[in-house]
């Protein structure tokens, strides 16, 4: 390694040191600052992590923790004024105005006094925020260092925050002033399929039919007290007579949704997908994971990971569809739509690659409509400008997908898991194509992500009511 480009840390001795000799360092809050400085210390203090409690508050707005500030003073003393071997022997400090995200701190620490018996310092500490007003000051002692210390400087890891309950709680609010809409839980007979509509009910997204066996549904509400008074249970023997059931409710026209409770897909699905007593349209189901994933800049639409297996063209075409009008209703004017594949060039031995020229062709044609297409584009080129302009790909889609259209389930199935697992996605699911909004969860899913979910089918249903009335 060339030693001129390694950087190091050094300090300054007490003998060094004179009185009047100072330091500075700026800095600037940003809103993962107080999220850190929030998770290192347990201060959740509501001032500091909760707008809605902090416009409530005497400063109308996020403040930043207090503390934070004091230790800019204690990042001076450590590594550069005296710095390494530093000993921190007391501190006082005085707080005047609260530090706001956004407010650049300058940290001055100007020796005041020296102790040659004890090789003590006495520090003056001053903070001013940009308009030059004082947020902090006080007086550190410090015994000083006596010998010369010359370390590499460590590069310290990026940090993400993955701040999970806000991207939760914004879901949420795309439903904001929107009433809650009827819908039927297919045999909610377990503790995650039971708390999830009736946690969506309690934030106002539905009014949920509980179907199932009336004594089962009870039983496990009783057994992790939740609380479903005033709760319509349909009673019915058992998991297909649920399913069954829960389709006859939507398929009568009372009830805006359906929702999967702790019975397998197939057994909810052969009653949707049912010529004769269905939820049927002209338009193929599919499914559509929402992930909204923390290192990506707004959430991704993928599918189809849980319906069709393998699907056709033809079918390809009704799925993208499916995904744009969802897209559409979720607020994107023009849904970007990677077609994905293993690679970026047609070929006819891959079969993905063929049909992702085809669609865009056929989106050219207006035989899909509303959305902008392009592929066959690898995972990387979908979302990763820099992967894409690597690779000499000129497209507004690539990089910066909406939709991610997967060749098969299979492969549809592994990356909304990997996203999930290991990229920390916060997830919900919505079957679309039927008469009314499914949202089809996997047994293993939290409450948390069938609330969620319940946030789109939600949002589905009044825009549709709204197109029946115009």
């Amino acid at each position: 390694m060339d030693k001129a480009i390694v950087q190091h840390i050094q300090n300054l001795t007490f003998d060094e040191i004179q009185v009047g000799d100072q330091a500075q360092l700026v800095r600037t809050l940003r809103p993962d600052d107080i999220h850190l400085f929030a998770a290192m210390s347990g201060d959740v203090n509501p001032t500091h992590v909760d707008p809605e409690f902090a416009r409530s508050s005497q400063f109308r707005e996020i403040v930043g923790h207090s503390m934070w500030g004091s230790t800019l003073i204690s990042s001076i003393l450590g590594t550069e004024f005296p710095g390494p071997g530093t000993v921190y022997v007391s501190q006082s400090l005085n707080f005047w105005r609260p530090i706001t995200i956004g407010d650049t701190l300058t940290i001055t620490v100007t020796c005041r006094e020296k102790y040659d018996h004890n090789h003590h310092l006495v520090l003056d500490c001053v903070a001013l925020n940009q308009d030059g007003l004082k947020v902090i000051d006080g007086i550190a002692e410090v015994q000083a260092p006596t010998e010369k210390i010359k370390r590499p400087r460590f590069n310290l890891p990026d940090v993400t925050i993955s701040d999970r309950e806000l991207r939760y709680r914004h879901l949420l609010s795309i439903t904001q002033g929107l009433s809650p809409i009827p819908i039927a839980v297919a045999h909610p007979c377990d503790v995650e399929s039971l708390r999830g509509p009736i946690q969506a009910a309690q934030a106002g997204l539905v009014d949920p039919i509980l179907v199932g066996p009336e004594a089962k549904i009870r039983a496990v509400a009783e057994e992790h007290d939740i609380d479903i008074r005033g709760f319509r249970i349909v009673d019915v023997p058992h998991s297909h007579a649920a399913a069954e059931a829960a389709v006859a409710l939507c398929r009568d026209g009372g009830v805006e949704a359906l929702m999967k409770g702790s019975l397998h897909t197939d057994e909810l699905m052969r009653e949707v997908v049912s010529k004769s007593g269905g939820l049927r349209t002209n338009r193929r189901v599919s499914h559509v994971f929402m992930a909204d994933v923390p290192t990506y800049p707004h959430p991704l639409l993928i599918t189809d990971a849980a319906i069709n297996i393998a699907p056709t063209l033809e079918e390809k075409v009704d799925i993208i569809q499916n995904a744009i009008d969802l897209g559409i209703v979720l607020g994107l004017a023009e849904p970007k739509v990677a077609i994905l594949s293993a690679v970026e060039t047609v070929t006819s031995k891959l079969r993905s690659t063929i049909d992702a020229a085809s669609l865009c062709k056929m989106a050219d044609r207006g035989q899909i409509r509303g959305g902008l297409l392009d592929g066959p584009l690898a995972f990387d080129n979908a979302v990763s400008l820099v992967a894409a302009k690597t690779k000499g790909i000129r497209s507004a889609v690539a990089g910066n997908a909406d939709i991610l259209v997967v060749p098969d389930l299979e492969s549809g199935n592994m990356v909304a898991k990997q996203l999930e697992y290991l990229a920390n996605a916060l997830m919900a699911g919505v079957v679309l194509g039927a008469r009314v909004p499914i949202v089809l969860t996997s047994r293993a899913d939290t409450a948390e992500t069938r609330t969620a979910s319940c946030a789109i089918a939600q949002l589905m249903a009044h825009r549709k009511r709204e197109a029946a009335h115009k």
